[in-house]
């Protein structure tokens, strides 16, 4: 493969705080490179160092000769009042290259647009989600053929369907890729080298070729070793110093070389104290439950939502209760969000019922952010009222309770808005930590965590016993937690499934633009995670066979059964042990697969066995 980019000693200090310093990073022919790293750890400052947008303190960058780049910024700054074709076409004339390309720039950014599903080129950008903004952004990037293509958290604020498109398209691109992000899902599907920015590491970054299971399983084996070589190193300074502490007149006799050696001991064991601490830093989350017993949280009977003239969704029936993980699937705009409004009552459904249980305690996380204002100070925003916040039965002061979430009290005057997108997502999180909930609505919380964040975050959600229902992006977290998933179409309907394996294989067989067969509503309705499950009789006036009656008596209890086997498969599949071992990792997800497809099955029977 062809050399594109060599990059040597690259350092980078904003002030008296250094990113990083002696990074060496190469990039060549057909590389599909993820970069990773704990927020705060300068990927995005990286990511433009290397497309030369922005000046490198120290090192240097070689780069073959009229190398094209493109870089796809996190924000999208456009302009709410022009259109996609002519953004598109605008990003070509910017470009300013010689005009020897055989479309007109119209054509080629009518094509680009098109196959990134655009339809509507002339509608005003200021209509657009988030998700098809993050789409203008790569259509203004990839319309120029660059030779390489810088994407800083491409996944942010993509819908699924978004986002399995984005991950085809890197893995059918012809350019190298180099992607900021903390997608695992994204990172074991594409890259073939992965590199973590950290100070971990003892030259502050660490690279392994290969997907994200491998790059876990190789991380894991550097870490053990690093950990077991300061144990041995600690052993040695301890000796070390029982030899310095023997007194004065041995001192002076002592060899000098000798000494010299035990303070480079010392100093080595330090550094590898500070990197092995570094390891484990990750935010402290942990959401509180209010340990309410009733059984049944909220009950939704019936309901229906339009939203400018468009019928979102009708006729739902929705039970929740404590222990159940609902995950939301569906296009941008698709109606999501509005569920998770309309649950909360801050809008009222069109039709139908809901029916909250007395004092339901809802902790609302909102993907906007609407709740933090930009020119508040950090401190205020952590611990609005005095220097103590109350977590739980404890006390905290404001200091702890920051670095609870890796914020340090000397940043306590920043401004909210000039923080990063991580360190305001961790802010939202600590708040909503400090309110009792019975029910979490959650609309796209992964945003701009790293992956320690996001694994303490889902552990966290793994443990709350109360009711969470859920929307992200992020396939590996969908996989681990939802019990049960509803999934938007963008047509008006909502359909259930029992795994989001279920609905991928639904997606890839064009099935989910069908309407959700009439049996769904009696599936949701009968879902032993609800509390309102029908009773096991038969609901027509034709009576079963005695074989057929006790195969419907039953069938709840043998769907329970497969539904925890499939739980404690789901668990296995996200093991990252299981994952460093592959042929282990395929068997079990060869297991969950059959345990899904199960399920299914049963409850199709159920079904059937209810119309008889």
């Amino acid at each position: 493969m062809a050399t594109l980019l060599n990059a040597r000693g690259l350092s980078k200090t904003y002030g008296t705080h250094t990113l990083f310093s002696n990074i060496v990073i190469g990039l060549v022919e057909g590389d599909r490179l993820g970069l990773i790293g704990p927020n705060g750890a300068g990927k995005s400052t990286l990511l433009k160092m290397l497309a030369g947008l922005i000046e490198i303190d120290e090192g240097e960058i070689t780069r073959r000769r009229q190398l094209s780049f493109a870089y796809v910024a996190q924000d999208d700054p456009f302009e709410p009042d022009a259109t996609p074709l002519n953004t598109v076409v605008q990003s070509l004339t910017d470009l300013n290259e010689p005009d020897h390309h055989a479309l007109d720039d119209e054509t080629r950014a009518a094509i680009t647009l098109s196959q990134l599903g655009f339809t509507d080129l002339d509608q005003p950008i200021g209509t657009l989600s988030g998700g098809w903004r993050k789409r203008l952004s790569i259509a203004c990037a990839i319309v120029r053929e660059p030779q390489v293509l810088m994407l800083d958290e491409p996944t942010n604020h993509l819908d699924l369907e978004g986002v399995l498109w984005l991950e085809q398209f890197v893995k059918q691109a012809e350019m190298a890729v180099v992607c900021i992000t903390h997608d695992r899902t994204f990172l074991e599907s594409t890259a073939n080298r992965i590199i973590e920015l950290s100070t971990a590491y003892p030259d502050g970054s660490f690279e392994v070729k290969g997907n994200y299971s491998d790059f876990v399983r190789r991380k894991e084996e550097f870490l053990d070793a690093q950990q077991a070589q300061q144990t041995a190193l600690a052993g040695k300074v301890r000796r070390d110093t029982a030899w310095l502490r023997q007194g004065i007149q041995g001192r002076q006799t002592r060899n000098k070389t000798q000494v010299a050696a035990s303070m480079a001991r010392q100093d080595d064991l330090k550094s590898l104290q500070g990197r092995n601490t570094a390891t484990g830093k990750s935010a402290g989350v942990s959401f509180q439950a209010s340990e309410r017993k009733t059984r049944k949280l909220l009950d939704a009977q019936g309901i229906g939502k339009s939203l400018g003239g468009k019928q979102l969704f009708s006729d739902l029936d929705l039970t929740l209760s404590p222990g159940m993980r609902l995950g939301l699937l569906g296009p941008n705009g698709s109606g999501k969000t509005t569920l998770m409004r309309v649950l909360t009552g801050e809008l009222a459904p069109d039709t139908g019922s809901i029916t909250p249980a007395d004092k339901l305690r809802i902790v609302n996380f909102t993907q906007h952010r609407e709740e933090l204002d930009p020119k508040e100070n950090l401190r205020d925003a952590l611990c609005p009222v005095g220097d103590t916040v109350y977590f739980g039965d404890k006390t905290m002061h404001v200091s702890a309770w920051a670095k609870r979430f890796l914020f340090d009290p000397a940043k306590f005057r920043t401004s909210v808005g000039d923080l990063s997108g991580g360190e305001q997502a961790r802010i939202l999180i600590a708040r909503l930590m400090l309110q009792p909930a019975d029910l979490l609505i959650l609309d796209e919380p992964t945003n701009d965590l790293d992956i320690p964040t996001l694994e303490v975050l889902e552990e966290s959600l793994a443990n709350f016993p109360g009711a969470i229902v859920l929307v992200t992006h992020d396939r590996f977290m969908l996989r681990r937690l939802s019990t049960e998933l509803i999934a938007f179409d963008g047509e008006g309907t909502a359909k259930p499934y029992v795994s989001y394996e279920q609905w991928e294989n639904d997606q890839i067989a064009g099935s989910n633009k069908q309407a959700a067969p009439p049996a769904a509503k009696e599936r949701n309705d009968a879902k032993p995670a609800s509390s309102n499950a029908p009773a096991s009789t038969a609901t027509s006036t034709k009576k079963l066979s005695y074989k057929l009656q006790r195969e419907l008596d039953q069938i709840e209890e043998t769907i329970l059964a497969a539904e925890t086997e499939r739980d404690a498969l789901q668990q296995q599949a996200a093991d990252p042990k299981v994952m460093a071992d592959h042929s282990k990792h395929a068997a079990v997800c060869d297991r969950l697969g059959k345990a899904q497809d199960r399920i299914s099955q049963l409850y199709e029977r159920w079904t059937e066995l209810e119309a008889m």
